[in-house]
């Protein structure tokens, strides 16, 4: 017999998918329309193609709103392609699971891999203030640590992601109450970026978004990259208004196009004018053997979405990693499909 508990939490996981994949579907029709607004209406056929994949394929129509997305914006359909809310709900979970969810811990990223990964400076963890090794410190000498090589840091607090909850300070700013409001965080050096990214843009430091996964083989493979870029009057990039642009994964070169936050396809940066076509970023072969090395190292993690950048000494730094709910959509809808030969469409039931 199913006790009352058991049937409040039932209910509760089926009140919480239908939000979520509600949430999905409206963000991928918004996307469309934006598509449209373009291109012109999705295509007749693209859409029934579109409906029967989700429908025979992947179990639901339900999953059919970002495969429109997709085949509009690459002007056919593909099989393969991985709907955002299916991976959410049917993929994560499996091969994920609650051990992807150790990336929100954002100070233990050095821990974790053995390896000084990031410009950690300090951590602030249930109230008590560590050093990049992890011992204690008071906290009066925090200000000497924090500001003795340089004048800015970014604090991010655990769970911040896509921009959200990350505060920059400048030494003259700087106040640890205002750490302790925040609650468990790391602080680091505000990385000085690779001149290339400065033709884009100063004022953030851009980032290679790299995807990697362990294939059936037990193999790290790269499946996915592309620039993510911020606009002049942010202090650090935000998905709300972040710029993106397609990576060639063979040579590095960027895509002609990059795109807005709506989707709208751009050539150039909106703000300083530079035009993405043949540039190539730097070191990109070194940052895919680094995040491919720190994969090995958490391969219970089977998919991952690592942000890397490449600072003013041509060297590969990890700005932060995500081994839960890192986004595909965006890579699946312009280098896609991405996953096919891992065979995610069974993992439905």
């Amino acid at each position: 017999m199913i006790g009352l508990k058991s049937i409040t939490k039932i209910v509760f996981e089926k009140i919480e998918t239908f939000r979520y994949h509600k949430i999905s579907n409206n963000t991928a029709k918004s996307v469309l329309k934006n598509i449209e607004k373009e291109k012109g209406k999705l295509p007749l056929y693209l859409k029934k193609a579109s409906d029967h994949y989700a429908i025979n394929t992947l179990g639901w129509k339900g999953y059919a709103p970002w495969l429109y997305v997709y085949s509009h914006n690459a002007g056919e359909f593909k099989e393969g392609w991985i709907p955002d809310n299916y991976y959410g709900k049917k993929i994560i979970p499996k091969i994920q699971g609650s051990y992807g969810k150790i990336s929100f811990l954002k100070p233990l990223n050095n821990y974790l891999f053995k390896k000084e990964i990031g410009p950690d400076l300090i951590y602030f963890i249930n109230g008590l203030w560590f050093n990049k090794n992890y011992e204690l410190l008071k906290e009066k000498d925090i200000h000497q640590i924090l500001f003795s090589t340089t004048d800015k840091v970014i604090c991010k607090p655990d769970q911040s992601f896509q921009g959200k909850g990350i505060l920059v300070f400048k030494e003259k700013d700087f106040n640890t109450n205002k750490i302790i409001t925040l609650g468990n965080c790391v602080i680091q050096e505000f990385i000085i970026q690779h001149d290339f990214f400065n033709r884009f843009t100063t004022n953030s430091v851009a980032t290679i978004r790299l995807t990697t996964v362990i294939d059936k083989n037990n193999t790290i493979t790269l499946r996915a990259a592309y620039l993510r870029l911020g606009r002049t009057q942010n202090t650090h990039i935000t998905s709300k208004d972040h710029i993106r642009v397609p990576i060639n994964m063979k040579n590095g070169i960027l895509s002609k196009y990059g795109y807005l936050s709506n989707w709208r396809k751009i050539f150039q940066h909106p703000d300083s004018k530079q035009t993405f076509e043949s540039q190539i970023i730097p070191n990109f072969n070194d940052c895919i053997s680094l995040v491919t090395d720190l994969h090995n190292k958490m391969p219970m993690v089977r998919t991952i979405g690592w942000d890397v950048t490449v600072n003013n000494d041509n060297k590969p730094v990890i700005i932060e990693w995500n081994g839960y709910s890192n986004d595909i959509k965006f890579s699946e809808a312009t280098q896609g499909p991405c996953f096919k030969d891992l065979e995610w469409e069974k993992l439905r039931k």
